[in-house]
């Protein structure tokens, strides 16, 4: 742990403001837009705007890192990122902003496959599992302190659009000043999506709903407490709960999924994952209870993409893994567009607790679609699956290969013998 921190501590400290950042703007967007009277779907508009940027920049950024370099487009996309955070405020028009989250997407999922090629390069194969659950930790606490610096000042102001666009652009210094050398870069080309359907369909049908699950988490829970009539302090917290439960049930929920057939663990974890969901939507009036639907619906929501992806790698060959991983996250992402838009319009016909109604109907078709799954195909015998491997629902495709590798890294040195299929 410690010869990571020592060779990728500036890598890591700028993308632990750079998490900052992005999480004070995507919570403050929500309860900035209800002080300007944008309506729930003019937000979730706005909302989705920023995963459609993410999903473009997943599968543009690699060419541009080939064509000009890590350095350059680190630096550009970083500068523009701080740009448009501090714009927000100056015009605000909805088209503008949708316009400003697609930029802030697209940027974010780039400075996240520059940032995760240089963490790569500067671990290990014997510490690179601790290499990617420091970058796991740093990238969810930058989110939760995120939540806690919307309380230093008034959100119809300007200054905490301020505040994220300094963080961000002063994350830049650290990376560009202390990263050397720059890494060689290259991705795998991407399985088809009929292929990786055709190898895993839970895997597959499973991130298209989480996608929307967690893109509403993520987008949208800053609109549903403002709606809600919860206070600043409240919907800070509120927010920062879904990560921390992310957090703390992440390691326990894959321990036990290296040891039992994982579709029905997919099926038991999105039943809870429900369950939580419900909490909110019927008890949401109290505090307390709202705090804990969201730890629950986080702490199952997170997991549950690593469970996806051991579940697919279950049925791949070794050579196979990494390239799915860049379909996995299309599927992903294409859902996670999705989410904010309808959970959006469920809020505006249902009320606030339409969110929550959102998220507890893709539970539970995970869940029924876990169990047709499990009726129709033979589960494989839990000696026979893959390592389970923690990974982020803001990851990049560069990141997720990484994690892939690992994973097959991880299993060959537990058992030699699965080098033969």
């Amino acid at each position: 742990m410690l010869q990571v921190l020592s060779s990728a501590w500036a890598l890591l400290l700028g993308m632990s403001l750079l998490m900052v950042g992005n999480g004070m703007q995507g919570t403050l967007l929500g309860i900035r837009g209800a002080i300007e009277g944008f309506s729930t779907f003019e937000m979730s508009i706005v909302m989705s705007a920023y995963f459609v940027g993410f999903l473009g920049g997943s599968r543009m950024a690699p060419g541009l890192i080939r064509r000009v370099g890590h350095v350059r487009v680190f630096a550009a996309l970083a500068s523009l990122i701080s740009a448009v955070m501090i714009l927000y405020p100056t015009v605000t028009e909805v088209w503008l902003w949708t316009l400003g989250r697609v930029l802030i997407g697209f940027c974010f999922s780039a400075v996240y496959v520059t940032a995760e090629s240089w963490l790569n390069n500067a671990a290990t194969n014997d510490n690179r599992g601790q290499a990617l659950s420091l970058y796991m930790i740093v990238q969810t606490a930058g989110i939760v302190l995120s939540q806690a610096l919307l309380l230093t000042a008034d959100p119809s102001g300007y200054v905490l659009f301020v505040i994220p666009s300094v963080l961000v652009s002063i994350a830049i210094t650290p990376i560009l000043l202390s990263i050397s050398p720059t890494p060689a870069f290259d991705t795998t080309k991407p399985m088809s999506l009929r292929e990786l359907a055709g190898f895993s369909p839970m895997g597959c049908v499973g991130m298209f709903l989480l996608g929307g699950i967690f893109s509403a988490q993520f987008g949208m829970a800053s609109v549903y407490g403002a709606k809600a009539g919860l206070t600043v302090p409240q919907i800070s917290t509120f927010v920062a709960t879904f990560f921390v439960g992310a957090v703390l049930l992440q390691y326990p929920i894959g321990w036990i999924s290296d040891r039992m057939d994982r579709r029905f663990l997919i099926l038991i974890v999105s039943a809870v994952g429900g369950a939580g969901s419900v909490l909110g939507m019927l008890l949401g009036a109290e505090f307390s209870l709202l705090l804990v639907s969201a730890f629950i619906v986080g702490g199952m929501s997170n997991p549950l993409y690593s469970l996806l992806i051991a579940h697919t790698n279950d049925f791949l060959e070794h050579e196979d893994m990494a390239a799915a991983s860049g379909g996995l996250i299309f599927i992903n992402g294409l859902g996670a567009i999705l989410g904010p838009v309808t959970t959006g319009y469920m809020m505006d016909v249902f009320g606030p607790g339409g969110f929550y109604l959102f998220t507890a109907v893709l539970f539970v078709a995970l869940v029924f679609y876990a169990g047709y799954r499990s009726s129709v195909s033979a589960a494989i015998p839990v000696d026979e699956t893959g390592a389970y491997v923690a990974v982020a629902p803001s990851y990049s495709p560069v990141a997720l290969e990484y994690a892939q590798e690992y994973a097959i890294e991880t299993e060959l040195s537990e058992d030699p013998d699965a080098a033969t299929p």
